[in-house]
């Protein structure tokens, strides 16, 4: 997908008026074959736009579809239900007054709903009906291989992704005065199961890839291209856990073995290697993540990125909540250093628009947006389409 799009953009990423065209005594750039602001450049712009959705979004259905084959294998009624309702991104309904629970169905009424269906699971040896953050691991992870590719990360395209500060480091990002404001921003993220019940039972290897990129669609003037892309594989062993804090089911154990680079030379190449490690909390309707990393130390003279554990972070909190049919989302980065804190916030809100696709708004305040801005604090509201969330 990633070359598709890049045949829209140019190769060079340091693309400047200088490398582009020659500028005239009054400064302003002198034609190259054709005017790149007039008509022409109009339709490659908004065709790279649909081409992003197009690309996405039957990875998505793909996703969706092998959930539900998954679904058609239970034998029992109000657990298939309930199997078709989380393959879907359905809430979980409560019943009547009158409604009882089978002996093996998921009880719907209970406080401990979760907790009774983990607990009947077990004993039956049936796949518990799964919720909250959790739901994406432990309901894949029991349910065999139907769904090998599953959801990690959101999914999102975000057409309308306004940053109010932009680098004005030339060592960094491009030279400011030819980045816009606005672009594209999107983010496409996926994980499969490789190994299950290793060393423990409930215990599951996986390979997770993310990759978030910012396209300057807009920048006409400079042919579009695209400004930066983080590419992000890793290794993930999760182990299920069944214990309780505060309200909140303890489900998961995480540690994963990261890497995150930008594909690029130098000056512009950006690159780290951690070990992470995370917990997660949740129940029907709220949960959180709480994750922390070690970078893998490097020789000064491969370090592309100094001290970014300084600014990105030594830690992050997730917290997600949903209310209906909407979802709320906060994340937290710290670098755990009181005596010169930083870190960066994103809030996040997920809306239905009708059909598969969920409106996505999004803000961001602070540093580590992307890697090439790992050092710089960005200030980013954004608005788009929401393809798969956290819940």
């Amino acid at each position: 997908m990633l070359a598709r799009l890049r045949s829209l953009a140019p190769p060079s990423a340091g693309t400047c008026c200088r490398e582009q065209a020659p500028c005239s005594a009054g400064g302003e750039r002198a034609p190259h074959g054709q005017s790149t602001s007039g008509p022409t450049r109009m339709p490659v712009r908004w065709f790279g736009l649909l081409l992003i959705l197009m690309l996405i979004a039957p990875a998505v259905v793909a996703l969706d579809a092998a959930g539900l084959q998954a679904c058609v294998k239970l034998e029992d009624a109000q657990e298939r239900l309930h199997c078709y309702d989380s393959a879907m991104g359905r809430p979980p309904q409560g019943g009547g007054d009158n409604e009882q629970p089978a002996v093996h169905a998921r009880p719907r009424n209970s406080e401990n709903t979760a907790g009774q269906a983990m607990v009947a699971a077990e004993r039956t040896g049936q796949a518990p009906a799964e919720v909250g953050l959790s739901r994406r691991w432990q309901v894949t992870s029991r349910r065999g291989w139907a769904r090998f590719f599953t959801p990690y990360k959101p999914v999102y395209a975000l057409p309308l992704s306004y940053n109010a500060r932009l680098n004005r480091d030339p060592t960094g990002s491009r030279d400011a005065a030819d980045i816009d404001h606005l672009e594209v921003k999107f983010q496409f993220s996926f994980k499969a199961p490789l190994w299950r019940n290793l060393l423990l039972d409930g215990g599951d290897l996986w390979f997770g890839y993310t990759q978030l990129s910012f396209w300057q669609a807009y920048n006409s003037s400079f042919s579009s291209p695209f400004r930066e892309t983080n590419y992000e594989p890793e290794l993930i062993y999760s182990l299920r856990t069944h214990f309780n804090l505060l309200g909140l089911h303890g489900r998961l154990l995480t540690l994963s073995l990261n890497h995150q680079s930008n594909g690029r030379s130098d000056p512009f190449s950006r690159s780290w290697n951690r070990l992470i490690g995370g917990v997660l909390f949740d129940n029907e309707k709220f949960g959180f993540q709480l994750r922390g990393w070690w970078r893998i130390p490097e020789s000064t003279s491969n370090d592309d990125n100094p001290n970014i554990e300084n600014f990105v972070g030594r830690s992050e909190l997730l917290g997600v909540y949903r209310h209906n049919s909407q979802t709320f989302g906060l994340l937290l980065r710290s670098n755990l250093k009181p005596e010169a804190l930083r870190g960066a916030v994103q809030l996040n809100w997920v809306f239905p628009l009708g059909g598969p696709l969920n409106g996505y708004l999004q803000w961001f305040y602070g540093y580590g947006e992307s890697l090439l801005d790992y050092d710089h604090v960005n200030n980013r509201i954004s608005l788009g389409f929401s393809l798969l969330d956290w819940l």
